[in-house]
């Protein structure tokens, strides 16, 4: 084993009833979890998604609404999940567009209190698309010389990432093998994400910022004044719930320092104020 660990990593891997993070629903999960001592568990669930699956969705990753009729919800299994994924890390390919993001949704709407931000998330897409360029059956080809036979099955792709996930640390010399380095390479984009959509960013100087749309790169302080409405928007609109937290958030921030702002400025007047009345005495 390539990579260093001082805690689990849970390689997991999603199949849904279709690509919208907000819409779509988890119909299977699957997680390879390597621990420090190298050893290996699985969990693997198929889910009834409590809404019908696409036929042409269905057809890509093989479930099809009769095959999970009767399995449990989401919402059922959480409790085994929590217990599952403790406080582990986590790797996946594409994760941190897809699979994390419909992750967070699916915990966020289960009311569960994972908080998937205290994690470290590598995603092995990005390390492979950074080296190489390619889709997870080349990759699994190009670093693990093996045909990926089932692929868009869960536990078959989640297992496939991580072996091609330890092959890319056994390969380059560049590809560090700690986890903290390996989620910082294969994050998306040049920007520290806020959520795990990254329509919410950290810039340079670390303050909260849009990242994406007219108003990207703009502070969420800045745009409060510019457009008021825009918070608005974006919480009423098709945006994933952990991202309208990561927002609520900000924006409360943003309250809070006016907030006290006005308050320093209120102090100031009365103290001038006050000063003013002593001069007249």
């Amino acid at each position: 084993m390539n990579i260093k660990l001082k805690k689990s990593l849970a390689i997991f891997d999603l199949e849904a009833t279709g690509l919208s993070v907000t819409k779509d629903r988890i119909v299977e999960i699957a997680i390879v979890k390597i621990n420090p001592d190298g050893n290996r568990l699985e969990f693997h669930k198929r889910l009834n998604p409590e809404c019908p699956i696409p036929i042409e969705v269905s057809e890509i990753h093989g479930i099809y609404d009769e095959d999970i009729k009767d399995a449990p919800t989401f919402k059922d299994i959480i409790p085994e999940l929590e217990a599952f994924i403790e406080d582990s890390d986590f790797a996946g390919f594409n994760s941190n567009k897809f699979d994390l993001p419909m992750l967070a949704e699916e915990l966020i709407r289960a009311g569960s209190d994972i908080d998937l931000s205290t994690r470290n998330h590598i995603d092995v897409q990005n390390i492979f698309h950074k080296m190489e360029q390619r889709t997870l059956i080349a990759a699994y080809a190009f670093y693990c010389n093996k045909d990926l036979k089932e692929a868009h099955t869960a536990m078959a792709d989640a297992d496939a990432t991580w072996q091609v996930l330890d092959a890319q640390i056994a390969k380059y010399d560049e590809v560090k093998s700690d986890v903290p380095f390996l989620s910082k390479f294969s994050s998306y984009g040049n920007v520290s994400r806020l959520d795990f959509a990254g329509r919410l960013a950290l810039n340079k100087e670390g303050v909260e910022v849009y990242n994406f749309g007219k108003h990207k790169g703009k502070s969420i302080k800045e745009v409060s004044i510019l457009e008021p409405g825009y918070y608005g928007w974006m919480m009423d609109a098709d945006f994933p719930r952990y991202t309208k937290l990561c927002l609520k958030k900000a924006m409360d921030k943003v309250k809070a320092e006016k907030k006290k702002e006005d308050s320093k400025n209120d102090t100031s007047f009365e103290d001038k104020l006050s000063a003013l009345k002593n001069k007249f005495r």
